[in-house]
């Protein structure tokens, strides 16, 4: 009765049971997977969503790609971050998973291919399966620094491959796709004939990296290209739901794209008149809520390379920008253990590794955007767990 596309293998876990027992036993603990930064206590402007109650939007006038107003707000504000582009090359979404959505509906027949990074955010697989796209990784690996590995990327392109995905920074590896990388893929798509989408939702907020070593896609001018953002991350307003790509590379094929996003979009219609008109305001006191998230992670991924230093066991990999932070630690136990010995005997609740896809173990995940209270007791629980598992 049920389409395939739903058949998705998500098995419960022993670590989703443990939750689901910590939860019915009203048991509290500390929360270092939270990526939401509406829950950790940042104060966000009192009067920053006044503008959602606009009289303007009291008047229906719907434009498929996006209103003008909105689609000029995103110009102006990629002009903030030193990117250009005009407001014709801009789509309004609804999330940046719907963008996601839109392009595998722009760019894949049943069956094509998707290549997106691994260690990455493990949505892009359940996203794909819904639009019948099929997603294969190239790899992301640790030598130092993180590389991305283009041979592999190369390998892992087919006749079926319609487009190259990364993430940048990656999430949750926090590393910037380098300047060579990027032209290396970039070509690549160009002599393949693939679309680059490049998932910027995070690239303002840099940790550990000079700023001007970041680079996003739109800088490329030989194959199509798609910049996805949105307010979920940029103003961390996840419940506020707009998004928005920039479409680039070559004059005829981002004509080409647009036009059929334009009946995409027409279909749908599916993003709401009051968060259009009240973007130009938000984007611009979003500085605010940047700089407040900013200073949060900035603090506490110093913090925790600080209390790293006494533990012998465990190394904090470098972070060049996003909210997570990677801790790879001896692996004496599976990944599954050590993080339900976490939650039940210590409180504290971790991403393993592997759910992000990391390749072997052990590796631990943990966000950046807690409370530093809360952050710098959970850490300092995880480290003395690490060593009593040593």
């Amino acid at each position: 009765m049920f389409s395939s596309r739903l058949s998705f293998d998500v098995p419960s876990n022993r670590l989703t049971a443990a939750i689901a027992r910590l939860h019915d036993a009203g048991v509290v603990y500390d929360d270092l997977t939270e990526s939401n930064p509406t829950r950790v206590g940042l104060a966000y402007p009192p009067r920053l969503l006044d503008a959602l109650a606009t009289s303007s939007a009291l008047r229906y006038d719907p434009q498929a790609l996006g209103t003008r107003g909105a689609r000029q707000a995103v110009v102006t504000d990629l002009r903030r971050r030193g990117l250009a582009s005009s407001s014709d090359r801009v789509v309004i979404t609804a999330s940046t998973s719907e963008a996601y959505s839109l392009l595998f509906k722009l760019l894949c027949d049943p069956g094509d291919e998707v290549l997106v990074p691994a260690p990455s955010y493990p949505l892009f697989e359940f996203l794909a399966a819904l639009d019948c796209v099929t997603i294969r990784p190239f790899r992301i690996d640790y030598h130092g620094e993180w590389v991305c590995d283009l041979d592999g990327l190369r390998r892992a392109t087919t006749p079926r491959t319609r487009a190259v995905v990364v993430v940048n920074p990656n999430n949750p590896t926090g590393s910037y796709v380098r300047r060579p990388e990027l032209d290396a893929i970039a070509a690549h798509c160009t002599a393949h004939g693939l679309a680059l989408i490049g998932d910027e939702v995070f690239a303002e907020y840099v940790l550990d990296v000079d700023p001007r070593r970041t680079c996003s896609v739109l800088s490329q001018r030989g194959p199509l290209t798609f910049s996805l953002g949105g307010l979920s991350k940029s103003l961390g307003l996840p419940q506020v739901k707009l998004g928005w790509m920039v479409v680039g590379g070559p004059d005829d094929l981002a004509r080409k794209a647009l036009e059929r996003l334009d009946l995409i979009c027409d279909s749908y219609l599916s993003v709401s008149t009051p968060v259009q008109e009240a973007l130009p305001a938000l984007l611009s006191q979003g500085a605010v809520v940047r700089s407040l998230i900013r200073e949060r992670t900035t603090r506490n991924y110093h913090a925790l390379r600080d209390l790293a230093t006494a533990c012998p066991s465990v190394t904090v990999l470098p972070a060049e920008g996003g909210w997570s932070a990677v801790l790879q630690v001896a692996a004496m136990q599976s990944e599954e253990s050590l993080v339900l010995q976490l939650l039940e005997q210590d409180h504290v609740l971790v991403h393993p590794g592997y759910f992000f896809d990391f390749p072997r173990e052990a590796f631990v995940i943990v966000s950046l955007l807690p409370a530093p209270e809360v952050f710098d007791r959970a850490i300092a629980r995880v480290l003395a767990r690490v060593e009593v598992a040593r």
